[in-house]
């Protein structure tokens, strides 16, 4: 089975999943979300015409005055009256404009004498002066939030000001984590011979910490034909993605593609032209979209940010599932690159990216301490120092 490139797997891997059903979330669990549905106003903001500034709601057209001050507009709740030719309110800011009023006398530049009222400075400049008028920042019927986007606080803010309370999103979707290996031990636990601490999964959680998922960690399974079968198909009456890390490559213990058969999935695409990452493979088992990545750490995290968090995009309704890179300068030179496209651990110092040793597969500390994946495409020519690079950004 020949390589496949990147781009083609992303596209077949979300092309396994569609959109989770609707449901309506309360703003603050709508955070981190998309969108399902436009969002539209149902009022106008403001509702009224407000004052911009303490001081008094005045008719322009009788300035300088003297006016009679008849009454006062606080904030939620305004005078009870329309104002009367040389009548004026006091206001103060974020409150209603009374009826009649088209303008607000700031107080700095207003003298009172009981309820008489004058003018002692240049007063507003214009009929609406010290004004925020109905509706300027959005009426109703006006969109808030479009379909496919994420929900920042933004977008809350906007929201609820337009008077909602909940937003339609996708539902999260169940990722269920099996790490598959003999090797493998609980964090924490004494890793005697050539035993290793099972960091993958807790690695991913912790990557999906912050994203719209329910994780559920489905624990170590022994490189056993039979009991990985079994641990996927247990997976697969809840989930709807099942990840697994480890067992994806061609060694004798590499048992996660016999598995899927066995427990009846059917592959989609395996072998994956990218380093680091390369036998990454996908395919469903019943309603489960399943993901095979690596055992390495570096491999396994990649492979997780390229494809299984656009995956859980696609499943939420993302409008662009896909992450985005962004371009930097090289801060060292680059050689030849092979016929795989590379993701290289990179940090920004000086505002340039460097791509430090230490890239192999296994290799945590570069990665720990990256700022990003500088993407190299498959045969791209060498690069100078100062030469342009696209950079994925890390978390």
């Amino acid at each position: 089975m020949s390589l496949l490139p990147v781009t083609d797997a992303q596209a077949r891997l979300l092309a396994l999943g569609t959109p989770l059903a609707v449901e309506q979330a309360a703003l603050i669990d709508a955070v981190g979300r998309w969108a399902a549905e436009p969002v539209v106003a149902v009022r106008d903001q403001p509702a009224h015409d407000l004052s911009a500034m303490d001081g008094y709601a005045i008719r322009y057209a009788e300035r300088p005055g003297p006016w009679t001050v008849v009454g006062e507009s606080a904030a939620g709740g305004g005078l009870d009256r329309p104002l009367a030719p040389y009548e004026a309110a006091r206001i103060f800011t974020g409150a209603p404009v009374p009826a009649g009023a088209d303008s607000v006398l700031i107080q700095e530049e207003a003298a009172r004498d009981g309820v008489r009222l004058t003018m002692t400075g240049e007063g507003p400049l214009r009929a609406g002066g010290n004004v925020r008028p109905r509706a300027t920042d959005f009426a109703i019927g006006a969109p808030l939030v479009a379909a496919g986007q994420r929900i920042s606080a933004r977008h809350v803010a906007l929201a609820g000001i337009g008077g909602h309370g909940t937003i339609p999103v996708r539902a999260r979707p169940r990722i269920a984590l099996i790490s598959t290996g003999d090797e493998l031990v609980p964090l924490g636990a004494p890793t005697p011979g050539s035993r290793l601490p099972a960091s993958n999964a807790a690695m991913l959680a912790a990557l999906l910490a912050g994203r719209p998922a329910t994780v559920f960690d489905h624990g170590i399974v022994r490189d056993d034909l039979d009991a990985i079968a079994d641990a996927f198909r247990q997976a697969a009456e809840t989930a709807d993605v099942i990840v697994t890390t480890g067992g994806v490559s061609v060694g004798d213990h590499d048992l996660v593609r016999p598995a899927l058969d066995k427990a009846g999935a059917t592959l989609d695409f395996w072998r994956v032209a990218m380093r680091p990452g390369k036998p990454l493979l996908a395919g469903r088992l019943g309603d489960a979209i399943v993901l095979g990545l690596p055992g390495n750490p570096v491999s396994s995290y990649v492979t997780a940010c390229l494809f299984l968090l656009p995956l859980i995009a696609r499943l939420g309704g993302a409008a662009d599932p896909l992450p985005a890179t962004r371009t930097v300068m090289l801060g060292a030179p680059l050689p030849l690159n092979g016929i795989r496209q590379d993701y290289l651990r990179a940090r920004i110092t000086d505002g340039r990216a460097y791509a430090p040793d230490g890239q192999d597969s296994a290799a945590l500390v570069a990665l720990a301490s990256a700022d990003g994946l500088i993407v190299r495409p498959p045969h791209a020519p060498a690069a100078a120092a100062g030469d342009s690079a696209e950079l994925l950004t890390l978390d």
